[in-house]
């Protein structure tokens, strides 16, 4: 087990200060290896009596060696020393490849995690909390803990979760600077080439797997396990439903899926369900025959007869009219279909790729989508997650919107500035990667040095005014808007934790919750996972 697979669903509130300064310094460090001093001496600072120790070596060939220590002496100590496996320092989780916590005769308590790097250990931390005097982590001989576990509430605790935390943000550092440098090999790779237009031009595996898959970004768990699907799936002929919040990607999904298939060299045809008339959707689905209704002036075929040999994709799927889910039943069924006004039964093979961001089940529920049409969609679901589930990739999204928006406006954008990365990553996102997208677009349009600075991102990004106000007519109004902002404010910083948000407000969590259901505030909305 890793040290990102040992980590808890949220840190410990009291080290979400030292983190965010580690990632910071992370974030504004060119180099990842020049930024792990600094964060061993953000460690330090948490345990002023204990010995906090890195090793890091990028290559493979060369001797893994202590680069940072607190104490300073400590590096001196270690540096002519070889680290052997098993022994303190860093050998510990070098040996077990995960994060271990354990006692050393004489010394104290030794924490350490493994710090990976294109899926092989690249070094390790290590924290030394020193023997306290008798009673401090309690009764020690009486009652031991497992190891591995922590006590919640004890230094021991806060100790071993900052060190499996600290190590989990190096390693997302090394994994964004290895899909940044794999973008820089692929943009020359193109000018090399002269210029291929495709418009999805992720025909091959990225060179960072997990990183970049046919157009779609991403290096966060839920987004991996979305590429796995849509490789097992794609040389299938199986019906795909996927499903999300609006801006999610579901279309570079269905595109994904296409490219993935033999069926590449065919047409992907796309349709938008909800932006069709009723009275037009089953012309444009099935074709018409001359003479069918008033204008059809010739015979037209449909989008299941231009998908033949490739994909069809039917966008917003549980908008349909019953009369059209019907069809669409028996066309799944027989793969067989007649054009409106015709009686000619013409055959398909088109792959069928539905999409929606209702919930299908439910529609089935109140009676607006039929049973056995869903149960014939839903073959092999594929959800795409919300930008708030996936916050690891918002800064690798961030850069590859700046990047390409900006050479399509004409403008190079060299960064985004730490401000603007703070407000990008405590931001909710309810508008997922769309809503990111223009974002960036916006700020790209505004920036006039190269950078993209906080004051260049949209107001809902600086303050809690994207939520909806009350009227401010009257006295009440104006209080209750305030009230309202601070709340959501509150809860963006606190990443959705409601306790912490109250203590940051200075109430008791009773009235915090009183609030939130008088203003109708989902504080789970809020949360971002890492």
């Amino acid at each position: 087990m890793t040290a990102t697979g040992s980590l808890r669903k949220d840190p410990l509130p009291e080290n979400l200060a030292p983190l965010f300064a580690m990632q910071r310094t992370l974030m504004m460090q060119s180099e990842v290896p020049a930024a792990i001093p600094i964060c061993v001496q953000i460690i330090a600072k948490e345990f002023p009596d204990s010995e906090v120790l890195a090793c890091f070596s990028e290559d493979q060939r060369e001797a893994m060696r202590i680069v940072a220590a607190s104490p300073d002496f400590l590096k001196e100590e270690y540096a002519s020393r070889q680290i052997r496996l098993g022994t303190y320092p860093c050998g510990l989780a070098l040996e077990q490849e995960e994060p271990v916590s354990t006692s050393i005769p004489g010394k104290g308590y030794c924490i350490e995690a493994p710090i990976l790097q294109n899926q092989r250990i690249a070094g390790a931390l290590s924290l030394l909390l020193a023997v306290p005097p008798a009673g401090r982590f309690g009764q020690e001989k009486s009652k031991q803990q497992p190891k591995g576990q922590s006590a919640p509430n004890s230094e021991r605790g806060k100790a071993e979760d900052l060190i499996r935390w600290s190590s989990f943000l190096i390693e997302e550092a090394l994994g964004l600077r290895s899909a940044l440098l794999g973008r820089i090999d692929r943009h020359e790779e193109r000018i090399i080439a002269k210029g291929q237009a495709d418009s999805f031009p992720a025909q091959r595996p990225a060179k960072s797997e997990g990183i970049a898959f046919h157009a779609m970004i991403g290096s966060s768990d839920v987004m991996k396990n979305v590429f796995r699907l849509i490789a097992q799936v794609a040389n299938t002929d199986a019906t795909v439903l996927l499903s999300g919040e609006s801006g999610t990607g579901k279309e570079l999904a269905a595109r994904a899926i296409h490219q993935c298939s033999s069926r590449a060299a065919g047409p992907f045809v796309a349709v938008n369900c909800a932006a069709l008339p009723e009275s037009l959707i089953e012309s444009e689905l099935f074709g018409h025959e001359k003479g069918a209704f008033t204008g059809a002036v010739a015979s037209r075929q449909g989008r299941f007869e231009a998908a033949r040999d490739g994909s069809l994709f039917l966008d917003e799927i549980g908008d349909l009219s019953p009369a059209v889910q019907v069809k669409l039943l028996r066309i799944l069924q027989e793969h067989s279909f007649e054009r409106v006004g015709g009686n000619k039964s013409i055959r398909t093979n088109a792959r069928i790729i539905v999409a929606t961001h209702r919930d299908l089940q439910k529609e089935v529920r109140e009676g607006r989508f039929r049973e056995d049409l869903f149960f014939r969609l839903n073959v092999f679901p594929i959800r795409l997650p919300p930008l708030r589930e996936r916050g690891a990739d918002i800064l690798l999204l961030a850069d590859h919107f700046a990047e390409t928006l900006g050479i399509s406006q004409g403008k190079t954008i060299k960064r985004i500035s730490s401000p603007a990365l703070d407000l990008l990553m405590i931001y909710h996102w309810p508008g997922n990667v769309r809503e990111l997208e223009n974002c960036i677009a916006r700020a790209i349009i505004l920036s006039s040095d190269s950078v993209i600075h906080s004051y260049d991102l949209p107001p809902s990004l600086q303050s809690a005014s994207s939520t909806g106000t009350e009227p401010a007519s009257s006295f009440d109004g104006a209080i209750a808007r305030l009230e309202k902002e601070m709340l959501v404010e509150a809860l963006k910083i606190e990443l959705g934790n409601s306790a912490q948000a109250a203590r940051r407000l200075g109430i008791t969590e009773r009235r915090f919750r009183f609030a939130l259901q008088r203003y109708k505030i989902d504080y789970r909305q809020f949360r971002t996972k890492m």
